[in-house]
């Protein structure tokens, strides 16, 4: 496993400022990519963080958040590609994978209004509000379409971090569009589809974002098995790290 490390001054200068203090423990998160191939090339679901938003404010990133406990008791009927989940399985075990998988397509539900399913008898049920708004359209979580791109965890010394794993899914794979599901959380606003050549152009972008969606046109191009070794970018005294995992 080749392991890359990269002089960050952000991060250096984070770690010099606060290092007394003692490091926030990252809490588990999930992104979810959602790519639409047709047109000239290919575009990738994006929005803005509210201003009001504590954790990257006015940032542009892809739908995502934190994992629920409720993400840990749905069963879907399709479970995760094998490959996938013991690439995931390095990090955590079998249960919490298949959690941070459900999570990013719960996310993706609150923020943008979109499933990724299908129609399914029987649907599913769930205590957790956030799910059961997701399963009254009568469509089933689909974690077999679901592709590991990569993992982050936010720099120590902040005052909220994250351990979030990056997954991608086609929109063919979605029901709805944005234009038709337009009542989200409000915490991601400005929806649309953005075509990679433009989208690491664009201001506002995360050095984590870029660095994802480096690695997504690198997969587009060339091919995106399941079992595709992916980024894992960390810090370590000072410095970002990039391991392929």
């Amino acid at each position: 496993m080749s392991v890359e490390e990269v002089q960050d001054p952000r991060y250096v200068a984070d770690h010099e400022l606060r290092q007394q203090g003692r490091a926030v423990r990252p809490k588990d998160a999930a992104t979810l990519l959602i790519v639409r191939r047709g047109g000239a090339e290919p575009r990738v679901l994006m929005g803005k963080r509210a201003a009001s938003h504590r954790f990257m404010p006015n940032k542009f990133v892809f739908p995502g958040g934190r994992v629920d406990p409720g993400d840990s008791r749905i069963r879907p009927p399709h479970d995760l590609h094998p490959q996938v989940l013991r690439r995931l399985c390095r990090g955590c075990s079998a249960t919490r994978a298949r959690a941070l998988a459900l999570a990013a397509i719960r996310e993706t539900y609150e923020e943008t209004g979109l499933v990724v399913g299908e129609p399914d008898t029987p649907t599913l049920r769930s205590r957790s509000p956030a799910w059961a708004d997701f399963l009254r359209h009568d469509a089933n979580p689909r974690l077999d379409v679901l592709h590991y791109i990569a993992r982050a965890i936010t720099p120590p010394y902040r005052n909220r971090r994250f351990d979030a794993r990056f997954f991608m899914v086609d929109a063919e794979h979605i029901q709805g569009e944005v234009h038709e599901r337009p009542h989200g959380s409000g915490e991601l606003l400005d929806l649309h589809w953005v075509a990679l050549s433009r989208a690491r152009e664009m201001e506002q972008l995360p050095h984590i974002t870029r660095a994802v969606l480096q690695e997504l046109q690198r997969r587009l191009r060339e091919g995106h098995a399941p079992d595709t070794e992916g980024p894992f970018v960390y810090s370590r005294r000072g410095r970002s790290v990039v391991e392929r995992v």
